[in-house]
């Protein structure tokens, strides 16, 4: 970024995943950063939207507009629970850790948080039930001592 004193140099497909939303945070203010005073890099980034909305049908193009890499929100899910096999797990894991793929961890933390919030809810469930049961799980000579 400008003013640090470090050039970032600031390649295509850099500027396809911004496009994409595909970059992590750092990144992507970096470009965000850059395009805000280059006036040639604004022009990379207006062409390469009109090639896509020419139809772009390069094999990566295809690839990245369709998340062909990226696992289903179902196996993201089952990643949380650890259920898949090791090579399931090690990919996903390398997706989201190495790629740092913006669009699955987006989906894994609000699955993280619904996972939370299920938990929440069946803890209080638990309580609830608890409670209105405790009465009926007591042997009967302590429901007399009790009216005593």
């Amino acid at each position: 970024p400008r003013g640090s004193g470090v050039s970032v140099i600031i390649t295509r497909e850099m500027l396809t995943g911004f496009i994409d939303d595909a970059l992590g945070e750092t990144e992507s203010a970096q470009i965000e950063q850059e395009l805000r005073t280059s006036e040639p890099l604004r022009q990379q980034v207006k062409q390469i939207i009109q090639e896509r909305d020419r139809g772009e049908h390069s094999v990566g193009a295809i690839w990245r507009r369709h998340r062909l890499s990226c696992p289903p929100r179902e196996q993201l899910g089952s990643y949380l629970l650890g259920v898949h096999e090791e090579d399931t797990q090690d990919y996903i894991q390398f997706h989201l850790q190495t790629i740092g793929c913006a669009f699955c961890l987006a989906n894994l933390a609000d699955l993280q948080t619904q996972q939370q919030d299920a938990d929440g809810q069946v803890k209080k469930r638990r309580k609830r039930f608890y409670q209105s049961s405790a009465g009926l799980l007591q042997p009967p000579e302590n429901k007399k001592r009790k009216k005593g």
